[in-house]
């Protein structure tokens, strides 16, 4: 890929700083990342969900400025946020119909209703809930309940797909099966995990400490820098 076709169509964090009440949260942050599976690991506290939430306009920069694929995350958020989806680390917040099917449809508001619906009979079928269509999300277990936060995510077809500590509420299976789903996505995604053989799969990794990016580059090697600092 040429290189100005790929700054285009990567995600640019500037010397990005966030401060909440006073207290730093991220400080000095910049990175480039055009790797189609990122990872971001560091210790609870680091500011990894705060790095993730940039991405798609949850979090505003303090200073600095983040760009995705050439849009402002600030001045383009709207337009940030149609191509950014955001899969959260508990589903129940981003369950917000009844059933999974109205769900789903919540989703594709705005579509041809034929269309909307052709899309999420499909996304339910894929995603192993088409028996659970239109009973209540609430009676779903914690794995299909993900499941149904990420399918709401992926039926939009977004540009980057950022998950926020995904498989952290779930068992083994459903952990190996959302992390599956994930790495296995057309699209650019960012997980950030405590998962290090979820890690491990992806193609670069990020470390986080204390609010700062400390390395980046080979999972393998980020990973055996982290263990080592934790020890």
């Amino acid at each position: 890929m040429p290189a100005e076709i790929e700054r285009e169509t990567s995600v640019s964090v500037e010397r990005v700083s966030v401060e909440i009440d006073g207290r730093a949260i991220l400080t000095d942050v910049s990175v480039d990342l055009a790797a189609r599976r990122i990872a971001v690991i560091g210790a609870n506290g680091s500011g990894k969900s705060t790095f993730a939430r940039l991405l798609n306009g949850l979090t505003a920069p303090t200073t600095g400025q983040v760009r995705v694929h050439g849009l402002d995350s600030v001045r383009d958020r709207s337009e940030v946020r149609r191509r950014v989806g955001f899969v959260f680390t508990n589903p129940e917040a981003q369950i917000l119909m009844p059933t999974p099917a109205e769900d789903l449809a919540l989703s594709l508001r705005g579509r041809p209703k034929d269309e909307a619906a052709s899309k999420v009979a499909a996304a339910l079928a894929e995603h192993g809930l088409g028996a659970h269509a239109d009973a209540p999300a609430s009676s779903l277990s914690g794995g299909q309940k993900q499941m149904l936060a990420l399918a709401s995510v992926l039926i939009t077809e977004p540009d980057v797909v950022v998950a926020d500590e995904p498989t952290t509420l779930l068992d083994l299976a459903n952990a190996r099966r959302v992390g599956d789903l994930l790495l296995a996505q057309p699209a650019q995604v960012v997980l950030v995990t405590h998962d290090l053989e979820l890690a491990a799969r992806c193609d670069v990794a990020l470390l986080f400490e204390a609010g700062r990016l400390v390395r980046q580059g080979a999972p393998s090697e980020v990973i055996d820098a982290y263990r080592r600092d934790c020890a």
